[in-house]
């Protein structure tokens, strides 16, 4: 499985100085195409108001239609109804906005996040929730990764065999109720995209270098900050372990989103 490494959303919030990215997984599966994320779609670019929301204040937002997902697979000579499933880690803007370029995509996510995305408890459910993100009624397929199974130390995870095998579902809550991470065997090595589990390398290198703006912004956006403490802790050994056959990325460092295809 080839997997390719876009930027499909620039953010420049104040206080970081290398800015945000949204970084998505386009994975060539032997069936078709699948996404990891969709980053920022072409009708955020146009309504970002109604799309994004009060928070584009902050996070100031780019909205390039060059940087969607839909365009630059077809940069890349791919036709985007190749494009058969979007694996989500949580149903934020900035993950999710892209969704709508892939209308006819199956949308798989973790059932907690379904389920918070359609009955948002609180304030900042409701903020982040947008409801004209979900206007194009995407086809949603929900999991429950089994407790009983685990991938590398995470309890549960799940193999998502229909989109193919190698493509594994990991429960990992904390950032949203059904946050996930998603992991792809690119054959050489594992990737494992962590999502929003963590913002910045500084906070699972031991270097404790992220910039204070956004460790401030995931204590704030956080549904529970204790997990969010224990998912670092566990990036954290990843990390340390330092293992040729992983590939640790995130959502939003630029510093983590290679420039080689794996």
């Amino acid at each position: 499985m080839r997997v390719h490494h876009l930027n499909c959303g620039t953010m420049r919030p104040p206080g970081t100085p290398d800015g945000l990215i949204c970084h998505v997984l386009l994975l060539e599966t032997a069936t078709g195409l699948a996404l990891v994320d969709s980053g920022f779609g072409l009708a955020d670019a146009f309504a970002p108001a109604r799309r994004f929301g009060p928070a584009r204040h902050f996070v100031r937002p780019v909205f390039d239609p060059g940087e969607t997902a839909v365009r630059q697979l077809q940069w890349l000579g791919f036709d985007p109804y190749d494009v058969r499933h979007v694996v989500l880690t949580h149903f934020d803007a900035d993950h999710a906005g892209g969704l709508s370029d892939f209308p006819w995509a199956q949308v798989h996510l973790t059932a907690a996040e379904a389920f918070a995305t359609g009955r948002p408890r609180t304030p900042t459910e409701r903020g982040r929730y947008r409801p004209a993100q979900r206007e194009h009624r995407p086809h949603l397929v929900e999991h429950t990764p089994d407790q009983a199974e685990s991938w590398r130390g995470f309890p549960g995870a799940k193999e998502l065999t229909a989109i193919s095998p190698g493509v594994v579902l990991i429960n990992l809550p904390g950032h949203t109720r059904g946050h996930a991470a998603i992991a792809v065997d690119a054959g050489d090595r594992w990737i494992l995209h962590a999502g929003v589990a963590f913002y910045h390398r500084g906070q699972i290198d031991g270097t404790g270098t992220a910039p204070r703006a956004l460790t401030t912004m995931e204590r704030l956006l956080a549904h529970d900050w204790r997990k969010v403490q224990g998912n670092h802790r566990r990036l954290t050994d990843l990390w340390t372990a330092d293992d040729p056959g992983l590939l640790l990325v995130n959502a939003h460092d630029p510093a983590l989103l290679p420039k080689e295809v794996s």
